[in-house]
């Protein structure tokens, strides 16, 4: 039976790969504070998705992984699966970069954890955020550009990143390939691009759009943020899981790999299929006084592809059965 930490396991991401750790019988640590408005919700009265206190492999304290790393630094783990962050929806990149700023602190103190830690691998989520924005200004599907992973390079060509959230991931991204040089700690780091589910916190666009589309049947206007033009690259959450643990075990240097469709979808079109898949056509509108981000951001799946991973569910799909989850 393998044992693992899953920092962060709370939240989204983490519950769903908690479900499918637990499903494969390993021991599962989860360590989160709970913090509001970040999307974690506390294991005491179930997740949406499933009971994970129906597992006798599942252990939660709710802690600061800072905590829990200056009080456990002899403790053996066959993976750490590293989540934790203060991270929410565009609003909060935006409007509140010093609170996210924090995961700064909590990337590092990770990374000397594993130095006392006997931990075998770390699996580090980082985030498309990494990529320098000024390859994303496109607002045109013919020109945009498919950020590959070597993008990313910790030399004199580093870009500039998606604000304090960017900054944070790629210096997590940069003390694991430190890690790695100076105490051979093995690791590997995924780049989410727009993951999404149905249990997602609504702080974040996809389950927000589709909720809305549910309730607001006898409108003819829908809002959305920014112009609507802006695309984004959406990949449903069970398809990243499948990918982590496909790809997990394939590098061990600290390399970085996409989680990505390839696909760009803009947010006008996402909110044109939600609401005719409900049953209606109202006039889609952009609130441009409303943080937006960048205009494009979509992710090269050529790396993923040499590795086996191809992302199977496909978009309409994911918002039906978001829309279903809201009916009910």
């Amino acid at each position: 039976m393998k044992k693992v930490l899953v920092t962060g396991g709370a939240g989204f991401v983490g519950r769903h790969l908690c479900r499918t750790l637990l499903d494969k019988g390993w021991e599962v640590l989860v360590v989160d504070s709970i913090v509001s408005e970040s999307g974690a919700l506390s294991p005491s009265s179930g997740w949406p998705i499933f009971d994970p206190r129906d597992y006798d492999n599942f252990k939660f304290l709710e802690l600061d992984c800072r905590t829990y790393f200056k009080d456990n630094m002899n403790v053996e783990f066959d993976y750490v699966f590293h989540l934790a962050a203060m991270v929410g929806g565009r609003s909060t990149i935006e409007n509140n970069p010093l609170v996210v700023a924090n995961d700064l602190a909590i990337d590092s103190d990770m990374w000397k954890w594993t130095t006392t830690a006997n931990v075998l691998k770390v699996v580090n989520f980082s985030s498309s955020a990494v990529y320098p924005i000024n390859l994303q200004t496109s607002t045109s599907a013919s020109t945009y550009i498919k950020l590959t992973e070597d993008l990313v390079t910790f030399d004199a060509k580093l870009g500039m990143p998606d604000l304090t959230y960017g900054w944070a991931k790629l210096t997590s991204e940069y003390l694991g390939k430190v890690a790695w040089e100076k105490h051979g700690t093995k690791s590997v780091v995924f780049r989410p691009f727009s993951g999404y589910g149905p249990d997602q916190n609504l702080s974040y666009p996809f389950p927000s759009i589709c909720k809305r589309a549910v309730e607001g049947t006898k409108s003819d206007k829908f809002m959305i943020w920014g112009s609507g033009e802006q695309s984004r690259d959406f990949i449903h959450i069970d398809d990243c899981i499948q990918g982590i643990l496909m790809m997990m075990d394939l590098i061990d240097n600290g390399d970085a790999i996409n989680l990505s469709t390839g696909i760009a979808t803009t947010f006008y079109e996402f909110a044109r299929i939600a609401t005719n898949l409900v049953g209606y056509s109202p006039e889609i509108i952009g609130d441009k006084s409303k943080p937006s981000g960048v205009n494009s951001r979509v992710g090269d799946t050529k790396k993923q592809k040499t590795f086996g991973f191809t992302p199977s569910i496909m978009l309409e799909d994911g918002i039906s059965e978001c829309l279903q989850y809201f009916k009910k």
